[in-house]
């Protein structure tokens, strides 16, 4: 039993330090309210989720990310804007119909065929692809909100176990001053008896302490206050579920957010492969521009005082083509890098969910053992054992083992619910949907 709780203990300081970490991200947005819905409305995995989703920091940043990569894209779409230019002759010019005093110009440059376009892929892949990043975010979000919650809950039923056993404890210790009063117990049972409910007590106050601590990692989660309280959640109804592993792969490998969003940088790589293509390529210019030109002193001549309009037609000279050749090459690598951190990603989260899901199932049997087989076995061997205790055939050491197993196996049993269901929430972050 000793072992069990402080191994147990391991894994609330994990949470804890987790929800230290989460703390870290949250107080980098101080500008967002912190005083959120009432704890009482907060007991069920869907509401945790719901607020969550509402006020956490770090899923708001993930979605103005996204909204800035939208407005890029009617931005790279536009040309660029017409330029108006006004020239005041401050010697005006004598010529044959009248001198000039002054001009006016307008003018406006196209990009090079298929530039826009190019452009335009480039801007709303990567707009795409922000949008698969604040999923991923999202479901990382849900992830760690259902770990959390499922660790919580965990340490409820843990508390109370270990006072159901404590009250059992305190029924053995009258026992056994019941047979010490009538000269059929031994006193050294009662010392032992007194020693198991001091180490017991000590554990249950111990649980207690740590809730304060797990419940400031959820409201950072939440974004509420860290000092907020929390009610017990209400943990779901533990049901086994068979997955079957090829099947999760391939949805991981087809719904998978953050592998989506690496598609979408791919392709938004090969329209800056075409983007740096067209720097080959010259931008027009067409212009137009009128001269206010006075009557000229002989007012005989034909066309006097007429005001030119000119059109013009201008291109720029791409003629430094090394620049033009390492924009493209860079590109090129850009595209290359994309692919190779995509094929990587892929293989680390195949990796990922293959681990999950024998972690899924292996928690799963450890469920149905506990469950069906050792928690029944170690309640009739308590039982047996306190008759026999009772009827002198076995001495108080056999009754508090049996008592210890009863404990060990239904912490047990509570660990392995919690690992499945928590394994479970790995792997709908992973593959993007709800496993039922």
């Amino acid at each position: 039993m000793e072992l069990f709780f402080w191994g147990y203990q391991m894994k609330i300081k994990l949470l804890i330090l987790y929800g230290i970490l989460s703390i870290g991200f949250v107080c980098s947005f101080p500008c967002l309210s912190q005083d959120i819905e009432d704890s009482n409305d907060l007991n069920a995995i869907d509401d945790y989720i719901k607020v969550a989703a509402n006020n956490n920091a770090s899923l708001k940043a993930a979605f103005e990310q996204w909204q800035t990569a939208i407005e890029q894209v009617p931005q790279v779409k536009a040309l660029p804007d017409p330029k108006f230019t006004y020239s005041y002759f401050i010697e005006e010019i004598e010529t044959r119909t009248g001198p000039q005093k002054q001009k006016l110009s307008i003018s406006q440059s196209f990009p090079w065929f298929g530039v826009i376009e190019s452009r335009t892929d480039e801007a709303s892949a990567k707009a795409k692809a922000a949008y698969q990043n604040y999923e991923a975010k999202k479901l990382e979000l849900f992830y760690q909100v259902k770990y959390s919650f499922y660790e919580y809950a965990y340490l409820g039923k843990s508390i109370k176990i270990a006072k159901q056993n404590l009250e059992l404890l305190q029924y053995f210790e009258e026992i056994v001053r019941t047979r010490y009063a009538t000269s059929t117990g031994t006193h050294p049972d009662i010392i032992r008896a007194q020693i198991e409910l001091a180490i017991l007590q000590e554990k249950v106050q111990s649980l207690e302490a740590i809730r304060e601590p797990v419940v400031a990692g959820l409201n950072s989660i939440l974004n509420r206050k860290n000092n907020s309280p929390l009610e017990w959640p209400q943990r779901e109804e533990y049901i086994a579920i068979d997955i079957n592993k090829q099947e999760i792969i391939d949805l991981m490998i087809k719904n998978n957010p953050s592998l989506l969003a690496l598609d979408f940088d791919i392709a938004a790589a090969k329209a800056g492969i075409e983007l740096a293509k067209k720097r080959f390529y010259p931008d027009l210019n067409i212009g137009l521009d009128w001269i206010q030109t006075d009557k000229a002193l002989n007012t005989s001549v034909r066309d006097s005082g007429n005001d030119p309009i000119i059109a013009m037609l201008s291109i720029n000279l791409p003629i430094w083509t090394e620049s033009y050749k390492a924009a493209e090459l860079q590109a090129r690598a850009i595209s290359r890098v994309t692919t190779a951190k995509k094929a990587q990603s892929q293989n680390d989260l195949i990796a990922q969910v293959q681990n999950a899901i024998y972690e899924f199932q292996d928690s799963a049997r450890k469920v149905n053992l506990y469950e069906n087989i050792l928690i029944p076995k170690a309640e009739e061997m308590l039982e047996a054992s306190e008759e026999a205790y009772k009827a002198g055939n076995v001495d108080f050491l056999s009754l508090i083992d049996s008592q210890r197993t009863l404990l060990e196996f239904q912490l047990s049993y509570e660990r392995a619910v919690t690992d499945n269901m928590q394994k479970k929430a790995s792997i709908e972050m992973l593959t993007g949907e709800d496993l039922y």
